[in-house]
């Protein structure tokens, strides 16, 4: 049976083993494997186990610098992608920049998604930008390929990185 590996950050330490002594000398016995992870979840401030498990981890601040100077590579001193990316990774991270350039809940077409792309490259080949926002699950279209929109979502923090950076040229 795999098992999930869920974080736990404590705040205080004093408070929660405090607490979870606490607990365990109200028990006649020892609790049972389900019972002892209740009695951690709860020294830890949470309602129950499944409260824990729910609970979203903080979110890993470190950015992923390589990628990130990788991307920034591609990119001209005004803002424009020269040259397309060997690695996936930073492929997916330089498309976020067109995808801020789309405006948001709005239908366009295909041409319009081209003069958009155009705008910020330097070599001849939106067609693979446009593919690859697709690809990336940035963009989508129908099927006949007539409608192009935006997929609303946040940036990663490495993308926002980017962007400011660029502008910042």
């Amino acid at each position: 049976m795999s098992q999930d590996v869920i974080p736990l950050y404590v705040a205080d330490v004093s408070a929660f083993t405090k607490t979870l002594r606490k607990s365990l000398t109200e028990q006649d016995t020892l609790p049972g494997h389900a019972a002892m992870l209740a009695l951690v979840a709860k020294a830890a401030g949470f309602q129950n186990h499944q409260h824990l498990k729910a609970a979203k981890p903080a979110e890993d601040t470190a950015l992923d610098e390589l990628a990130l100077k990788r991307a920034l590579r591609v990119f001209d001193d005004s803002g424009r992608m020269f040259r397309w990316p060997k690695w996936t990774k930073v492929q997916g991270l330089c498309l976020w920049t067109f995808w801020a350039r789309m405006p948001a809940h709005k239908d366009l077409t295909e041409r319009d998604v081209n003069e958009i792309l155009k705008t910020g490259l330097n070599f001849d080949d939106h067609v693979l930008l446009r593919r690859s926002l697709i690809d990336h699950k940035l963009a989508e279209r129908t099927i006949d390929g007539r409608v192009y929109r935006r997929i609303e979502q946040r940036p990663t923090p490495e993308a926002l990185a980017l962007m400011k950076r660029l502008k910042e040229r």
